[in-house]
């Protein structure tokens, strides 16, 4: 599977028409059904559009994005197709509208060749919590590709696409990422619009895109970001033209290397990994300098008391009258809500629910919710405060490789903690890029983070680009 730029050249230079590699790509997924990557597949959709795009190629009216091939995660809306997000309650949901982010895509001619599994209501970090079964690693199918966008980062780890779209509530693209060895960006928040995305946890959640390359990621943030007013949070703020100013290299940069992420607990491998490249920065004239945050131990307790809170909120209206699956057996109403809950969420679903019912209850809500909302405005001060004397942070994206299938379903506060390192950018709203940083001994991924200031996303990328060519 060609990157995004290469497959655009081909696609808009007629070397071949986008009908036959639309149709490849297909034969190509379906051939890789073992990996479970895939809920839905849009095959007469696409082929169609396909056809449509090829004539607007003969007439010189297509889009930026005519031969660009795009997977989705199953929580962002798409008319007329399912949208399960990885739930039995929404297992024969059909939406009526789509995603400002899936209309900004196809009005650039790309085509949505089908929605990709996920951790239910993206609440995961193995994508083994979906009601359609785990997804495989393709690089290691006993492993695990982390969650919860981990069907989206395995489509383009398997050559599958070559682009996809995932949702980032506290780490949910760049872990994945990482763990599939490839690269995945959550933007600044705000900066993506979220009508369409299935919500979570309202305040964290962020659209971003995956892909091979830093510049596959760049002309695909460039086309789904911008001001919505159909999202109160969307922001305004000018685009940058990412796809052509990350040609500009970063300089005279000063990066910040936070002591409490490279700490006993962290995987001695990826440690090494990470400590090569910033030997290399540094030998290219870089300032490193190592920095205390010594909030941000916190931030996965202050993440999961509000994340649980926001998502006991929102998935409230899932009680089998306005969504969900409605429970047959059910003759008063209290038991409809009930039973169709119990028989629509799974397990790591319900435990959420139930946290976060517990953390807003009377009595709990000051000495719970209050209390991680004002750590969380302690974090999100110390790292801009942080950022006035340095330009970038870099850390490692997950303190371990990706890990075998089954080996932690048990032990939910160990699955919880592989979102440490990723968590501290969606409590303050940061930009945040996972970039592949090599491979362990058993040749398994590992995935180096960049944070930066708000809104500067450009500046990550650009640095992202700088770390991948290292790679090469």
């Amino acid at each position: 599977m060609l990157d995004i730029l290469a497959s655009l050249n081909q696609i808009q230079s007629r070397k071949r028409s986008l009908e036959s590699l639309v149709a490849d790509t297909i034969n190509g997924i379906r051939s890789g059904d073992e990996f479970n990557i895939f809920l839905d597949i849009y095959e007469d959709n696409s082929l169609a559009k396909a056809v449509e795009i090829d004539i607007k190629i003969e007439q010189g009216t297509a889009g930026k994005l005519a031969g660009c091939i795009i997977a989705v995660k199953d929580n962002i809306c798409v008319s007329g197709q399912k949208l399960t997000c990885g739930s039995k309650a929404l297992e024969k949901y059909i939406t009526p509208y789509s995603a400002t982010v899936i209309k900004k895509l196809e009005d650039e001619d790309a085509i949505v060749i089908g929605k990709t599994n996920m951790d239910e209501f993206a609440m995961g970090s193995s994508n083994e919590h979906s009601y359609f079964g785990p997804v495989r690693n393709p690089d290691a199918p006993d492993r695990v590709p982390g969650g919860s966008s981990g069907g989206s980062a395995a489509a383009v780890a398997g050559n599958f696409v070559p682009v996809s779209l995932g949702s980032d509530t506290g780490g949910s693209i760049r872990q994945p990422a990482a763990f599939c060895g490839i690269c995945g960006m959550k933007p600044s928040y705000g900066r993506v619009s979220r009508y369409g995305l299935t919500a979570f946890a309202s305040s964290f959640d962020q659209i971003g895109p995956m892909a091979r390359t830093v510049d596959d990621i760049s002309l695909i943030l460039e086309v789904i970001s911008g001001y919505d007013p159909a999202d109160s949070t969307s922001i305004r703020a000018d685009v940058p033209e990412y796809s052509a100013e990350i040609m500009n290299e970063q300089k005279d940069m000063t990066i910040g290397i936070p002591k409490e992420f490279f700490n006993e607990e962290l995987d001695s491998e990826i440690r090494n990994a990470i400590e090569s490249k910033i030997e290399q920065l540094a030998s290219d004239g870089t300032r490193i300098e190592e920095i205390s945050l010594p909030h941000i131990t916190c931030s996965a307790a202050v993440y999961y008391i509000l994340g649980n809170a926001e998502a006991s909120s929102n998935l409230a209206r899932y009680d089998g009258i306005r969504y969900g699956c409605c429970a047959e057996n059910a003759e008063e109403l209290e038991a409809v809500y009930s039973k169709s809950r119990a028989e629509g969420f799974g397990e790591e679903v319900k435990r959420r629910i139930i946290l976060g019912t517990y953390v807003l209850s009377a009595g709990y809500y000051e000495e719970y919710y209050g209390k991680a909302q004002m750590v969380r405005k302690m974090i999100a001060e110390e790292l801009n405060d942080t950022f006035n004397k340095v330009d970038f942070i870099i850390s490692p994206v997950t303190p371990t490789p990706p890990f075998r299938l089954g080996e932690k379903t048990d032990e939910p506060l160990n699955m919880y903690l592989n979102d440490i390192f990723t968590i501290p950018a969606n409590l303050a709203g940061l930009p945040a890029l996972s970039v592949p940083c090599g491979t362990t001994s058993g040749r398994l991924p590992v995935g180096l983070q960049i944070m930066g200031r708000y809104c500067d996303d450009l500046s990550v990328l650009k640095l992202g680009k700088l770390i991948e060519r290292y790679n090469k």
